[in-house]
């Protein structure tokens, strides 16, 4: 979106400086080795780098105007917006910018699930939508990524945004709600994650609730307690999804409900039940309710069930979740690495369990940001892969709380192993694994378990 140079100056409550050089409208940017000729660079800072130090750079492939908040770093005679930070800014400018968007913006949070929700939104929405449609292609979540999205948005190109609201502080997503606005909002579920960051469950799932503080139509996950027990408090009706049968049965007032329930797409409205055949080839309960929660999101933007039932075969998760790699030096391995927390953790055993080999053999990573519960949490999900798996190998800092779970849920301790390192992990799985066995990598992003692929191709 290209903001007028007066909305720009009002919405961030600059002060112009060589003004006379100045474009009429911005293009915004805040990479100055992208930037087009007539751009408008924004010097961003962060812990690890200052976007001051890329001005030369910038003008140098044709920025026209610069976003500073640091008056010395000027550059005398190119047209400058002087802010008090560069950041808060960014954030206004897209606020600015989703103020003059005239589509539909959809945003999507949740402790599990978002990206996954995403990209299976925005695979129904692109055979309605095609080109017309704008989501960020990897899940740039935070006030960053999310500003970044918005000012893309174009009325002459765009008629839907699809956005990720992530949240690792308390407030993050009121934040995020302030400047995108959006008028629908889906909510995959409310469980364990950055407990720690966020100080207590009650700080977490009033975080994740400020979706709907500003009107957005609310989308929401029938099997999720925190959810059911929130909605009557709503404005909004809301639209219920759902991937479990026990989760029709809860409530018969929870409706309109979308519901994958085996091979069938369930639809529940107006007190009446259809049922539909579906083919649907995503693995876990998890995820298969995340296919539910875009469907529903697909429906309350407005779309017909039928066109979106003949997509969902063409369904495929995005990189990094359950994706099944195949056979990796003869090891068939399922890798789910991208992160983790406790309900995450536990989903993916659910869906590990169903895999078909001789022996199904995990490799567990500790959980982060979980805070006071997190020994308590590494046990329960200890506990919870003892029934699914035939070996398990456990790492990182939560090690022996993964392990003494899995003893308390009837794991052996010779079918227990204790390793340090992923190099460590990748040669226990080349002395150890069979190639009528299968392998699940899962853990939080901190311990990179993607080496152990990395390892085993070497």
């Amino acid at each position: 979106m290209k903001l007028p140079l007066d909305v720009a100056i009002r919405a961030i409550d600059a002060t112009l400086l060589d003004g006379d050089a100045a474009p009429a409208a911005l293009h915004v940017s805040t990479d100055a080795r992208t930037i087009e000729p007539g751009d408008t660079f924004l010097a961003l800072r962060g812990e690890r780098f200052d976007g001051h130090d890329f001005l030369a750079q910038a003008i140098a492939r044709g920025a026209a105007m610069l976003v500073v908040d640091r008056a010395e770093r000027r550059v005398p005679g190119i047209a400058t917006l002087l802010v008090d930070q560069t950041q808060r800014a960014y954030m206004a400018l897209a606020g600015a910018a989703r103020e003059l968007f005239e589509g539909t913006v959809v945003a999507i949070t949740g402790s599990a699930g978002k990206t996954t929700t995403k990209a299976f939104l925005a695979q129904l929405l692109a055979a309605r939508y095609g080109d017309r449609l704008l989501t960020a292609a990897e899940n740039e979540n935070n006030e960053i990524g999310v500003s970044k999205l918005l000012l893309q948005a174009d009325n002459a190109l765009h008629d839907v945004v699809v956005a990720e609201f992530g949240a690792r502080h308390y407030g993050d997503v009121a934040q995020l709600v302030a400047i995108g606005r959006p008028q629908i909002g889906i909510l995959t579920n409310i469980g364990e994650a950055h407990l720690e960051i966020m100080g207590s469950r009650e700080r977490l799932e009033a975080t994740k609730w400020a979706l709907f503080a500003r009107g957005a139509r609310p989308v929401l996950n029938a099997g999720d307690s925190v959810s059911r027990a929130r909605a009557p408090r709503l404005t909004e009706t809301a639209r219920w999804f759902a991937a479990e049968q026990s989760e029709l049965r809860i409530d018969a007032s929870l409706q309109p409900l979308t519901a994958l329930v085996g091979d069938h797409l369930v639809q529940r409205c107006a007190r009446k039940t259809t049922e539909f055949a579906v083919d649907v080839r995503i693995p876990g309960t998890h995820n298969r309710a995340n296919v539910a929660a875009a469907i529903a999101g697909a429906l309350e933007l407005g779309l017909s069930l039928e066109p979106l039932i003949k997509e969902l075969p063409a369904l495929r998760l995005p990189q990094g979740r359950y994706d099944r790699l195949g056979a990796v030096s003869g090891i068939r391995l399922i890798y789910d690495a991208y992160n983790a927390n406790a309900s995450g953790m536990i989903a993916a055993l659910d869906a590990f369990a169903t895999e078909s080999a001789s022996r199904r053999i995990a490799v567990l990573a500790s959980m982060a940001e979980l805070g006071d519960e997190s020994k308590e949490l590494h046990e329960r999900v200890g506990a919870h892969a003892a029934g699914r798996v035939d070996i398990l190998l456990v790492r990182g800092e939560y090690a022996a709380e993964l392990a003494r779970g899995a003893e308390r849920g009837g794991l052996e301790s010779q079918q227990i192993v204790e390793i340090g390192t992923n190099a460590q992990a990748a040669r226990w799985l080349r002395d150890h694994a069979r190639p009528d066995d299968v392998v699940l990598l899962k853990g939080s992003r901190k311990y990179k378990l993607e080496e152990i692929v990395e390892e085993l191709r070497t």
